[in-house]
């Protein structure tokens, strides 16, 4: 039974959340009205976090996956001690405060990952989850467990029709994920209507064909239901829980059970008479009673204590096992131990040459031993994307004893394992991987081939506003990818994603840079990594007579200059048509063309040197300028200029071999040559005429 405190301060979280809406004249009073309960009884009694520390390595992850009920966040926030004041409540949703219409990692305390788009925290917190079995699984001994938390998420029904919530549920269920706990708010309602209008499925019963366990709470204000929903839910430790509650969206309010609470301030009248109706002081607004704010805040003690102990814990367990320990300290704090590029290999210049997709494979190998915090997999893709760590072991459920026909063998391991296969989940693995950065202690990878990167664009988005370290290596990067045809070449995806602020784009050209480009992806810590690679074969360049590979860290390059450095043209490229320009300058040379080859595998790198270093590269006396890649054209006037060209893709790819596509779509020394005698032909043309 609710007691007259616990009451209050539901209540004080409820009228705190629905001040910050109306003064605001926006934002989401549904959700806080309702769902307060639970989150009131999973914040006070059960989750294990310090609001003074609120990076502790061992908290629980607490995720509003119904981003849109941030008022309630903002309210447990400020109410436990996160360093929220009453003026940050105040100023929700405006310029520059602590409290944003979403929730926003990096920006407000507390805030474990970025939310509101519907499904992604869902999937985030599956990453979460898969994050503390892992760390648990290679590194707790007895008596020490020093990673032992849970993850818990707030889902509505948007967030359950969502596929990308589908997809990671499945993951999740199949992986045993007994740690990982979702509050279900089954309100019936969505921002347009009644769920009976788009939503009539069975969501317990597919929950339970996804291997979760599953509860049911018939009245969301019903505290001793909810507790004893969620005391049961942390005693399954083989199957994810879902508890769905049944909860009225703008409980005690005129517009309860309408979607008109959902997205919209209830307005003063109707503040006045939901507070009177729940017998709550209709003045002052933001009223925070002295004995719930006093009850509340004892998080903060209790926090301390919990990490006191922990750290006690630690400092034992770092004398028994020092080597353990600091394996796990230098991956809490995200560094990198000493020597963790020892191994990357040198590639010696080779005619025939790599895939980069190959090289790639070979680096991420010679890192993996060295970097433990290194962990992903692919969406179903291994062979092809070449991302297996050959000596990581598979993160697979451990068999819990029971013979299954369905359940064989080979399906269990345990969760030490730093390979994890996805499935054919392109979003969710984007959107799980974000999870796994979010929880720390990771450098996690995702792949497929470029041209799914459509299916994850939502998670490199979201990865990018959070400043989260991921690698995605996106593999079958062009046309050159042949016999597949259109549906699977790439043509506009290496522009739409070079679009992404805080996100870095790198097409590598040949084995060399594609080892330079893991090592850039290692080290950059506060955004996302997308590495384009190819499937043909591309020649490793002999270093010793074109610029090192290291020129890849600045984004553009000169691979190989005109006599004293003193250009009529300047070819550039990435990624596969670098060898192009390459064997093109070659020709013009020997046509007495003053020609400098430009390796431009990321425009994002380049940008990011002073103007100064960039023009060193791309000298502005110098107007004749040709790019080269096989893709669309967009983005690239930046760099060629008013007088130069562009040979790229502004169309669809076609089913070939992929030499027959390449050459019929005009990749051909001879093409770049004739377009470069063009473009010099025409300044001269424009120099006589003026």
């Amino acid at each position: 039974m609710a007691s007259q405190l616990d009451q209050q301060c539901i209540d004080t979280l409820r009228f705190l959340a629905v001040d910050m809406v109306q003064k605001a004249d926006s934002g989401h009073p549904g959700l806080p009205l309702g769902a307060a309960p639970m989150a009131y009884v999973l914040w006070d009694r059960y989750l294990k976090h310090h609001p003074g520390n609120p990076h502790w390595a061992d908290r629980d992850r607490f995720v509003l996956s119904a981003g849109h009920g941030s008022a309630l966040l903002y309210a447990l926030l400020f109410m436990t001690g996160y360093g929220l004041t009453l003026d940050d409540i105040r100023q929700f949703r405006q310029w520059g405060s602590k409290t944003p219409g979403h929730p926003e990692r990096g920006h407000t305390p507390g805030v474990e990952v970025t939310t509101g788009p519907l499904g992604q925290g869902f999937a985030n917190a599956v990453g979460m989850a898969i994050a503390e079995a892992q760390l648990a699984a290679r590194y707790n001994r007895e008596p020490y467990k020093i990673i032992d938390h849970y993850t818990y998420v707030l889902a509505s029904d948007g967030d359950l029709m969502e596929g990308v919530a589908s997809e990671a549920a499945s993951l999740a269920g199949h992986l045993k994920l007994g740690k990982l706990i979702c509050f279900y708010d089954d309100n019936n309602v969505t921002l347009a209507g009644s769920t009976a209008v788009t939503f009539s499925e069975h969501r317990i019963e597919r929950f339970q064909a996804y291997g979760w366990h599953t509860a049911t709470v018939e009245d969301g204000n019903d505290l001793a239901a909810i507790d004893t929903a969620l005391s049961q839910a942390r005693l399954e430790v083989a199957r994810p829980s879902l508890i769905r509650v049944r909860t009225h969206i703008g409980f005690g309010s005129p517009a309860q059970d309408s979607y008109k609470a959902h997205g919209s301030p209830l307005g003063e009248e109707s503040v006045r008479k939901t507070k009177e109706k729940l017998g709550w002081p209709v003045e002052p607004a933001f009223l925070v009673p002295n004995d719930v704010l006093m009850h509340m805040r004892k998080a903060t003690a209790r926090g301390e204590d919990w990490e006191t102990q922990w750290m006690q814990r630690l400092q034992d367990y770092q004398s028994h096992y020092p080597e353990l320990f600091q394996e796990l300290d230098t991956r809490l704090r995200g560094a990198l131990p000493p020597g963790w590029d020892a191994d990357v290999p040198v590639f010696e210049p080779d005619q025939k040459g790599l895939a980069t997709r190959e090289s790639s494979g070979k680096v991420m190998n010679a890192l993996a031993p060295k970097l433990p915090a290194l962990m992903g997999g692919s969406a179903d893709l291994d062979p092809s994307t070449k991302t297996a760590l050959s000596a990581s072991g598979d993160f697979r459920p451990p068999r819990t004893g029971e013979t299954d026909a369905h359940d064989p063998a080979e399906e269990h391991g345990d969760y030490t394992g730093r390979n994890i296969h996805f499935g054919v989940r392109e979003h969710a693995m984007g959107s799980i991987v974000n999870g796994l950065a979010a929880h720390g202690g990771f450098i996690p990878y995702g792949a497929t081939f470029l041209v799914f990167s459509d299916y994850m664009r939502p998670p490199i988005r979201l990865a990018a506003l959070m400043g989260l370290q991921v690698v995605h290596v996106f593999t079958h990067d062009s046309i050159a990818l042949g016999e597949d045809g259109p549906t699977h070449q790439p043509v506009e995806h290496l522009a739409s994603l070079r679009a992404i602020p805080n996100a870095i784009v790198i097409r590598p050209a040949d084995a060399n840079e594609t080892a330079v480009a893991w090592k850039v992806a290692v080290e950059t810590r506060d955004r996302p990594v997308l590495l384009a690679l190819s499937r043909q074969k591309l020649p490793t360049l002999d270093r010793q007579r074109y610029a090192s590979a290291e020129g890849l860290r600045q984004g553009a390059y000169v691979l190989a200059d005109a006599p004293g450095g003193k250009p009529a043209l300047i070819l550039i490229a990435s990624g596969s048509e670098v060898p192009l320009i390459v064997q093109a300058a070659e020709r013009l040379r020997e046509e007495g063309i003053a020609v400098r080859c430009v390796s431009m595998p990321s425009h994002e790198l380049f940008e990011a040197l002073p103007q100064s270093e960039r023009d060193k590269v791309l000298p502005p006396s110098v107007g004749a300028r040709l790019a080269v890649e096989m893709a669309a054209t967009q983005g690239w006037e930046r760099y060629v200029g008013a007088q130069g060209a562009m040979l790229g893709i502004d169309r669809f790819g076609a089913s070939a071999p992929g030499e027959t596509v390449v050459r019929e779509y005009g990749f051909t020394v001879d093409r770049v040559c004739t377009a470069a005698r063009a473009l010099l032909g025409h300044r001269r043309e424009t120099a006589q005429m003026r």
